[in-house]
């Protein structure tokens, strides 16, 4: 068997949502196994600390791109930047999101838009522009959309956001159709409930808390390195069979009736 399935030498990638939490920790380990890395966030000084991190304990390059993926319309334009600075982009790691929770029926229609623009329009466009570049240069590429468990199911007030991740997944199952004749695959990973900074108030609310490591088999919030080895896979020589699926790494949430 090949020694090297899982060497990203030589391959960059870009991953969005890269100055914190799940995006970081993805970044941070296809570093580890030799890819360069660009990050995308909104925040400038977050994702200066985020790419010293990586460079610091992978010696690997890293870029940083401060970008509001709520401008859409830019977007093809920031990706043929990194492309140029970067000398090309290999895998493409969509983890940036946002969710505004309420009732359904008091959804406004400015909320609405701003949670699919960023979690579904915004991967949509950024493929496309991935695409389009890597298909004029022959080599396989990678896309690893970041989902949810509410591409499975829903919870109340989350209208908007399960909308969103419920389309990732048909985009992602899409996507991989059509583009696996420029040898692209596509696929998702689909988070179990993460501890992060993100979700502080809710692993830090006992009752929600208890009620997370009620529903988890193995008892316990995920960690967001734990979803490193998945995306290494996906993005890897180990991957090169594996395109239109989504991979839950949840502690057995779904597994539990």
């Amino acid at each position: 068997m090949e020694t090297k399935l899982f060497d990203l030498s030589g391959k960059t990638a870009l991953v969005t949502g890269g100055g914190r939490g799940i995006g970081l920790a993805i970044a941070q380990g296809l570093a580890e196994h030799g890819a360069d890395i660009a990050l995308i966030a909104r925040t400038k000084e977050q994702l200066d600390v985020a790419g010293q991190r990586i460079q610091t304990n992978t010696g690997k390059d890293v870029q940083t791109f401060p970008f509001d993926l709520e401008n859409v319309g830019q977007i093809d334009i920031l990706f043929e930047k990194i492309r140029n600075e970067t000398n090309g982009v290999d895998i493409l790691v969509n983890c940036a999101g946002t969710t505004i929770r309420g009732p359904a029926e008091d959804v406004d229609m400015t909320t609405w838009q701003k949670v699919l623009e960023v979690n579904l329009t915004a991967v949509f466009v950024l493929s496309q522009a991935f695409c389009r570049r890597r298909k004029q240069t022959s080599k396989p590429g990678r896309i690893i959309n970041i989902g949810s468990l509410t591409c499975h199911g829903a919870r109340p007030t989350t209208a908007a956001y399960a909308s969103s991740k419920g389309g990732l997944l048909m985009l992602t199952k899409t996507l991989a159709v059509e583009w696996a004749k420029y040898n692209i695959t596509v696929n998702a990973i689909g988070p179990g409930y993460i501890a992060t900074e993100l979700t502080k108030p809710l692993w830090t609310d006992e009752d929600f808390n208890q009620w997370v490591l009620s529903k988890t088999p193995l008892a316990r919030w995920g960690r967001p390195e734990d979803l490193a080895g998945t995306a290494v896979l996906l993005a890897s020589k180990a991957g090169d069979f594996i395109t239109g699926q989504i991979i839950y790494v949840d502690g057995g949430w779904l597994a539990l009736l």
